[in-house]
C-alpha cells in the first residue's frame, strides 16, 4: 500500500520520473504475488492503484540503490538493520518518522483484521507519505 500511496502522491506533485519507488518485504513467501485483494479494495477506494505492485524480498543492492530504506514496524527495522551495510545504515528508517507526529512508530499490519484495519492503515501512509514528500523537496531542492 505504501508504494501505491506515495508513488500516487509523488506523481500529483510532478515527480513520477526523478524517483524510484519500490516496495519490497523482509518476510516474502513467494516473489511476484500480487497484493491482498482487501488491500487494493480500500487503496481504489482512495484512488490509488495497486495493479503493478507485486511482492519481492528485500535486496542486498537495495541498500546502495536507494536514499531511504523505510520499514512500516520495528519488527522489519531490527531484519533491515542486520542485513544492510554500515556504510549504509542511515538510510534505514521507520516510515512514520515522516508522519506529522514526527514519531518513529510501527504501522499495524492490517491483514489479520477486517476493513477498518486497512483504512488506518491507508490514513497512517497517507500522513507520511505526504511528510516524506516535503522532507525530500527540501533535502533535494525538488
Amino acid at each position: 500500500m505504501a508504494q501505491a500511496v506515495f508513488a500516487h502522491h509523488a506523481a500529483q506533485a510532478g515527480y513520477a520520473t526523478q524517483l524510484i519507488i519500490e516496495s519490497a518485504g523482509t518476510h516474502v513467501g513467494r516473489s511476484g504475488d500480487p497484493p491482498d485483494a482487501r488491500a487494493k479494495r480500500a487503496a481504489a477506494m482512495r484512488g490509488y492503484d495497486m495493479s503493478r505492485c507485486r511482492t519481492r524480498a528485500v535486496h542486498n543492492k537495495d541498500f546502495e540503490r536507494f536514499d531511504y530504506v523505510l520499514a512500516m514496524e520495528q519488527r522489519n527495522l531490527d531484519v533491515l538493520s542486520q542485513d544492510c551495510p554500515l556504510e549504509h545504515g542511515g538510510k534505514l528508517q521507520l516510515l512514520m518518522t515522516y508522519g506529522a507526529a514526527g514519531e518513529a512508530r510501527s504501522v499495524p499490519d492490517p491483514y489479520y483484521g477486517g476493513m477498518p484495519g486497512f483504512e488506518r492503515v491507508l490514513d497512517m501512509v497517507e500522513d507520511a507519505a505526504q511528510g516524506l514528500l516535503r522532507h525530500i523537496r527540501q533535502r533535494h531542492f525538488l
